[in-house]
């Protein structure tokens, strides 16, 4: 963004983060009532706009908790479907109801990676699609995706993800900037989730800045790893590709996630001779293949691609992950 549109727009992130100080106080005296789902509930969420690594860490958490045999279930908006208003069951667990335009891009990746451990609702009504999931799916914990901001249904556990490599933008509230809320909300958390930690010097000035905004929360550190690469293809584990295979040339990756220089830094550190982010020159830069993100493929699946293309899966690591699950199990009452 540019400084003149800065500028314009400052004003009214002056009125937003008056609007957003209003409706905490109103949520605060009881004006707006919070609703309790019955069962533990789990919140990701974020204090930016953007791609934060929000959604590996939720199939993280959908993971690890699915383990111990709970009836876990996802509530999540679902950004950029076609009828945002609707109730959508995207996965009861088992079976996948929904395609990219119902569902949305994000909760049809989640109901597809966590098919088996985890059912998927979109709803804009989180506290409506709870109640549906406890009476109709028997669910016992819920993860409230992209929840920090949605202060209607109580949540047991608040966690918030930061992206070390832009965690504050340009320190302006929306829409002059990307803050969805001030950092200073991050007391209002149990712990924070530091996400593509790669470089200990940024990473340790920003514990610090976390630390004085959060008042001492827990803070865990993780990284974005590889998990494998596949064929653009309408199965999840179809496919699989030795990355040797792709390293011997140029390659061309493209995306369209919230932080698309994430995902091309992810690539160069795994030594992919990146040579463009345009698909028209891959061909004249002599690329031999195309990598996107999972997010990108289930809107990419129904298009006829020339050159051959690929998904690169990544999962997160989170540093001290028995701490990590400790303080959810004590939040949720294990």
């Amino acid at each position: 963004m540019n400084r003149a549109a800065i500028v314009t727009l400052t004003p009214l992130s002056g009125l937003y983060g008056v609007a957003m100080k209003a409706r905490r106080a109103l949520y605060r005296r009881g004006v707006f009532h919070v609703h309790k789902a019955g069962v533990p509930v789990i919140s990701v969420g974020n204090i930016t706009a953007g791609g934060t690594g929000k959604t590996p860490l939720v199939e993280w958490i959908a993971r690890a908790l699915g383990r111990r045999q709970k009836r876990l279930c996802i509530l999540t908006r679902g950004y950029g479907r076609q009828h945002g208003g609707r109730q959508v069951l995207v996965s009861n667990g088992s079976e996948i109801f929904a395609d990219a335009r119902d569902a949305g891009d994000e909760p049809l990746l989640l109901a597809e990676k966590l098919k088996g451990e985890a059912a998927v609702i979109c709803d804009a009504d989180r506290v409506a699609a709870a109640r549906w999931a406890t009476e109709n799916l028997g669910t016992d914990l819920f993860i409230l995706d992209d929840g920090f901001q949605n202060m209607r249904l109580a949540r047991d556990c608040n966690i918030v993800a930061i992206d070390a490599t832009n965690p504050w933008g340009n320190r302006r509230l929306l829409p002059a900037g990307t803050l969805r809320e001030s950092p200073r909300q991050l007391a209002r958390a149990d712990c924070i989730v530091i996400t593509r930690a790669e470089s200990a010097s940024q990473t340790e000035k920003l514990k610090s800045e976390i630390n004085q905004f959060s008042k001492g929360r827990p803070v865990f550190l993780s990284r974005m790893r590889i998990d494998g690469l596949r064929k653009l293809s309408s199965e999840m584990k179809d496919s699989w590709v030795s990355a040797n295979e792709l390293k011997s040339g140029p390659v061309v990756a493209f995306c369209g996630v919230g932080n698309p220089e994430s995902f091309f830094a992810q690539l160069r550190r795994d030594n992919y001779q990146l040579c463009s982010v345009l698909i028209r020159q891959a061909a004249e830069r002599g690329a031999h293949a195309l990598l996107t993100t999972a997010k990108d493929e289930v809107k990419l699946r129904s298009l006829r691609v020339e050159m051959p293309c690929y998904v690169v899966d990544v999962a997160i690591e989170i540093e001290g992950e028995s701490k990590f699950l400790a303080l959810i199990d004590d939040a949720i009452g294990k």
